[in-house]
């Protein structure tokens, strides 16, 4: 009868445990890739639900300037588990205080987040840029633009609307800023256009929308560096995305209820939807 060979069975015993050990890995691995797989696919369907709640013509005056952006945006805050994050400006117009108009714009706003949260538990956060830098350049008095901001913020909270001013946003850039890009005749055009409705001003509607523009050129900067990760909703048309930061994906959407895209600020205080559809603001 041979010899039992130690080190022969030991060698084939290390071999078999490596085997096995091997094969507990591999289908770790393929457990843990059919978990992401799925947790993938589920992050795909709950991005689509929340697309879907608000990426529609109840909302929307024409389509996102990039469907890709908006879904990268949602995809992240899904990620994360936190509120999808939008920001707007919200302008001044000749009016001192707060009017049904603006009201009908933030209770608009408003369902905007509650069809979103109807969707996704952690919901949506608006947050409102006052620009205060605009009215400034429009030549309405300081006590006034701060009156009718307080009053929109007032009104807001009870949506647990944040809100924020463009001029200290500004501020906060690191000086000095980047020489403005220079703005096509058609731009100037639309923008004197406006200007010639609501400068109050010394200069010129045209310098004025000269100035407008350079300002809006800094302006989109601080307000992409602030909020990073958000959508900008505006009111105005894709023929101002210019004026917009640059990275964020933009939503362009009604004001008061769908087929009403005018600022509500700009609108008399009976008003609630007919009005002109002015840009600056």
């Amino acid at each position: 009868m041979g010899s039992l060979d130690f080190k022969s069975f030991e060698t084939s015993a290390n071999m078999i445990n490596i085997t096995d050990v091997e094969g507990k890995i591999e289908n770790n691995n393929l457990y843990f890739r059919e978990r992401c797989h799925k947790a993938d696919k589920y992050y795909d369907f709950i991005v689509d639900k929340i697309l879907k709640s608000f990426n529609t013509w109840f909302f929307k005056r024409e389509q996102p300037d990039s469907v890709e952006k908006l879904k990268d945006a949602v995809a992240r805050a899904v990620k994360l588990e936190q509120p999808v994050s939008f920001v707007l400006y919200w302008g001044k117009g000749p009016r001192f205080e707060r009017a049904h108009p603006d009201v009908l714009c933030l209770n608009y706003l408003n369902e905007f987040v509650n069809r979103i949260t109807k969707i996704y538990k952690e919901g949506a956060t608006i947050t409102l840029i006052f620009t205060d830098t605009h009215a400034r350049l429009n030549g309405f008095p300081s006590d006034a633009t701060l009156q009718y901001f307080d009053e929109i913020a007032d009104s807001a909270a009870q949506f647990n609307f944040r809100h924020c001013k463009l001029g200290e946003l500004v501020n906060s850039l690191e000086k000095p800023h980047p020489t403005p890009e220079l703005p096509s005749d058609d731009m100037i055009s639309k923008l004197s256009l406006s200007a010639a409705k609501w400068y109050r001003g010394t200069n010129t509607p045209h310098a004025a929308a000269r100035t407008y523009y350079a300002m809006n050129m800094i302006e989109k900067r601080a307000v992409g560096l602030a909020f990073p990760d958000a959508i900008f909703i505006t009111f105005n048309g894709s023929e101002m995305r210019e004026l917009f930061p640059d990275h964020l994906s933009i939503f362009y959407m009604y004001s008061l209820k769908r087929g009403t895209s005018v600022k509500p600020w700009f609108l008399p205080a009976s008003s609630g939807a007919e009005g002109d559809d002015p840009v600056n603001g």
